[in-house]
């Protein structure tokens, strides 16, 4: 069942539909607005009037990073995980 979900982003409200898990929906646009009002209080500071084409597309270079940094520990981790299982499996041949 597809329900709406509306934010409010420079004043205007945005309304999407999320398709699945409208709680997942909710806190995804949620962070959106986080990150889009990190970035326009970090540039207020700078400048008066600001591009609100300029943050967003800051706050999406952001978000875009910290997936990556997420995407690659998850690597990081996976390779420790299956080093440590490797190690682990030699040591149990090892004992029997």
């Amino acid at each position: 069942m597809d329900e709406l979900v509306t934010i409010e982003l420079f004043g205007r409200p945005f309304t999407f539909k999320a398709e699945e898990d409208i709680s997942r929906a909710k806190e995804v646009a949620d962070f959106l607005v986080r990150e889009v009002s990190k970035v326009e209080n970090q540039l207020s500071d700078k400048s008066p009037t600001i591009n609100k084409q300029a943050i967003l597309i800051l706050a999406a270079l952001n978000i875009a990073n910290e997936y990556f940094k997420c995407q690659q520990n998850h690597k990081d981790l996976l390779e420790i995980v299956s080093d440590r299982t490797s190690g682990l499996l030699d040591e149990l041949d090892t004992n029997q």
